[in-house]
């Protein structure tokens, strides 16, 4: 009597070892290569080896395999704004959270210049990432009418610590050699308070 071995594709197990990362790499992969709206659930799903099922346990829908570290970001940002020593000026709170937002990305480069480019390619992607920069410059005002900013210094201060975040991420991300995140901040923060010298 012989014992016939059957072969699977993919292994589906009830425990799957970084399940969030390799959903997110094979989404970003079939997002480049077939584009974000051609792409399905149950495609990424198949080329991480996994159900679809398991794919909503850790995303809400595609989209949001490039905005699940939004939170994260917000909570970091709105962290050192508050923490942040109490003599410091609005701006300078903001600026020393973006600084500290910087080592966030400094090893994600190669993925967020991925992420980046599939944003650009899709103008749906793109009202989300406006979105979530809108959300954060609320959350950094928030943050400084704690320490007791009022309005509109505290709405101005978040509002141009987004536009150097955004200015400052499109930089790093279209240098293949990037100088540190960090540092982009800080020049640009210099150069806008050269700017509004004046």
């Amino acid at each position: 009597m012989s014992v016939t071995a059957i072969e699977y594709d993919q292994v589906m197990s009830r425990w799957e070892p970084n399940a969030r990362g390799r959903l997110a790499q094979a989404a970003m992969d079939l997002y480049l290569e077939e584009g974000f709206e051609q792409t399905t659930v149950a495609e990424i799903a198949a080329r991480a080896g996994l159900t679809e099922r398991t794919f909503f346990r850790y995303f809400t829908d595609k989209r949001e395999v490039l905005f699940w570290g939004a939170p994260a970001l917000q909570d970091l940002l709105v962290a050192a704004v508050v923490t942040a020593p109490a003599e410091d000026s609005p701006i300078t709170a903001v600026a020393s959270a973006i600084v500290v937002a910087g080592e966030f990305f400094q090893e994600g480069h190669a993925f967020s210049r991925r992420r980046q480019s599939i944003i650009a390619a899709n103008p749906d992607l793109q009202e989300r990432e406006l979105i979530k920069l809108a959300t954060l410059a609320g959350a950094m005002a928030d943050a400084l009418r704690q320490r007791g900013v009022t309005d509109p210094a505290a709405t101005l201060a978040a509002e141009a610590g987004v536009a150097v975040f955004r200015i400052v991420f499109d930089q790093w991300v279209s240098d293949e050699t990037p100088r540190r995140f960090s540092d982009l901040v800080r020049d640009s923060f210099d150069e806008l308070r050269d700017v509004t010298a004046g």
